[in-house]
């Protein structure tokens, strides 16, 4: 008897966002004045950030993280996805979309785990205003910061391992505008049912269970707000509020991507679109629009602005 013998492909071919080729030219138009306004907006708050007085907190000493992360994490996907928008034949190498894929996890899971360092410096603010200081040290937020990092980098790793080691014999077309792990297992010349289950179990899981302690450490936050002065109460739900917005855009459209088990992934590609394009684009607006003191600090660094004066 003949033992089956499997040559792994050496490219795939990204299907994209959609098939219909009258909309592609304008919607790469769209993503790309979008990507723009993600890398200006974000590279401004991080700049104004580092060229200020906020560095020194610890509330945007995170912020200028997660705007960096912002720019890295849709910087690993917009460029492809616009460049295909355009052309004929979408492919990416075998290595390419191995690499693809574990900067885009990599980018997404230290964006998630400084968002919930975010939410730990909130409540140190909000329920121990005492010791914040003492607590929230710049050595406490540099160690924060590199735990995101590698626990981002484990993460990232585990699903290029999972990957890597699997038989791809043909066909070779992901569904997706992107590589990532689904799409992936699709086109996997074996039973991956199993393995499905522990993505679900890691990553999915992970990310309600994350979602669910952030909504409750903010819950608890807001909760001690009613004793606080109303102008105190007033600038940390301003505050608090900015973080809540933030944390919804990118986690449930995230949940939705890994927590279901259903075999097209069209609506994948919609919700993978809101944390790769919407939430980057939204976030400095968010940040910046609610926020005295990112909007004083922008009119410092970067000079008078009739966008940030006050009406």
């Amino acid at each position: 008897m003949e033992t089956m013998e499997y040559e792994n492909i050496t490219e795939f071919i990204l299907l994209g966002l959609f098939s219909n080729e009258d909309a592609k030219a304008t919607c790469s138009v769209i993503f790309s004045l979008c990507y723009l306004a993600i890398l200006s907006g974000n590279l401004a708050v991080l700049l104004t950030i580092k060229g200020s007085h906020l560095g020194e907190q610890p509330m945007y000493f995170f912020l200028s993280y997660l705007s960096f992360m912002d720019i890295c994490f849709t910087s690993t996907v917009a460029p492809k996805l616009i460049i295909d928008l355009l052309v004929q034949w979408k492919t990416i190498s075998f290595s390419g979309c191995m690499s693809q894929m574990f900067y885009a996890h990599f980018f997404g899971a230290t964006e998630i785990f400084i968002l919930v360092a975010m939410a730990y410096d909130r409540y140190v603010a909000i329920c121990r205003p005492l010791h914040y200081m003492v607590i929230m040290s710049r050595k406490v937020c540099y160690i924060l910061v590199m735990a995101s990092v590698i626990g981002a980098f484990a993460h990232s790793l585990m699903q290029v391992l999972i990957i890597i080691q699997l038989p791809f014999c043909g066909p070779n077309q992901i569904d997706h505008y992107f590589c990532d792990v689904f799409p992936l297992l699709k086109l996997a010349c074996m039973d991956t049912r199993l393995l499905k289950i522990i993505i679900v179990t890691t990553t999915g899981v992970l990310s309600i269970l994350t979602f669910v302690a952030l909504v409750i450490s903010y819950t608890i936050i807001l909760f001690t707000l009613r004793t606080h002065s109303s102008e105190g109460r007033h600038k940390a739900l301003s505050t608090c509020g900015s973080h809540i917005t933030v944390v919804f855009m990118f986690f449930l459209p995230l949940i939705f991507t890994y927590v279901p088990m259903a075999d097209s992934v069209s609506d994948d590609k919609v919700f993978a679109l809101f944390y790769t394009m919407i939430a980057p684009l939204f976030n400095p607006l968010i940040y910046t629009l609610r926020n005295t003191d990112m909007k004083n600090a922008m009119r410092k660094v970067w000079g008078p602005k009739k966008l940030f004066e006050k009406n």
